[in-house]
C-alpha cells in the first residue's frame, strides 16, 4: 500500500513538471483561450485535408467598416488586439469581443464581423485550413 501511494505521489509530481515546467525560468505561459466549441456551441471538428496548411493573419478593420458576410469551413481562432468587434451571426443574437478577448469562429454559418467604434479593430486570427483553400467564402 505504501509503495503505491509513493508511486502514485510520484506519478502526479512528474506530470505536474510535465504541465507546468515544459519552458524555462522566466517563460511565463498564459492561456488565452481553451475550448471545444465555437462562440455560438458548435463542436469544434478538425477536417482532413491532404495539404493542411495554418495561416495566422494580422486583420485590421477600420472604423465603420465590416468583413462582409462570410462562413468558414475549418476551425478559426481569433484574439482581438485592439478595439471592439460586433459580429453578426446567422439566426443567432449578435456578439462582441473587445481587446484581451478570443474566441473560436463560427463554422459554416454565415457571420459578419463590424466595426462599429471611432478607432481600428486590430485582431490576430489563425485559419487552420489547407493549401490552396480560401480562408473564409461569402
Amino acid at each position: 500500500m505504501k509503495h503505491q501511494i509513493t508511486t502514485s505521489l510520484l506519478a502526479l509530481f512528474v506530470s505536474c513538471i510535465s504541465v507546468f515546467g515544459q519552458y524555462n525560468n522566466g517563460v511565463i505561459v498564459e492561456p488565452v483561450l481553451k475550448t471545444d466549441t465555437t462562440s455560438i456551441g458548435q463542436k469544434i471538428i478538425y477536417p482532413q485535408f491532404n495539404a493542411p496548411e495554418v495561416t495566422m493573419a494580422r486583420i485590421t478593420i477600420k472604423p465603420g467598416k465590416s468583413t462582409g458576410w462570410h462562413k468558414h469551413s475549418f476551425p478559426v481562432f481569433a484574439y482581438i488586439l485592439e478595439g471592439s468587434l460586433s459580429i453578426e451571426i446567422e439566426k443567432k443574437p449578435t456578439v462582441i469581443f473587445s481587446a484581451g478577448q478570443s474566441f473560436a469562429e463560427v463554422m459554416n454559418t454565415m457571420h459578419n464581423g463590424t466595426n462599429n467604434s471611432n478607432k481600428d479593430v486590430v485582431l490576430i486570427a489563425f485559419f487552420l485550413g489547407g493549401k490552396n483553400m480560401p480562408l473564409s467564402t461569402h
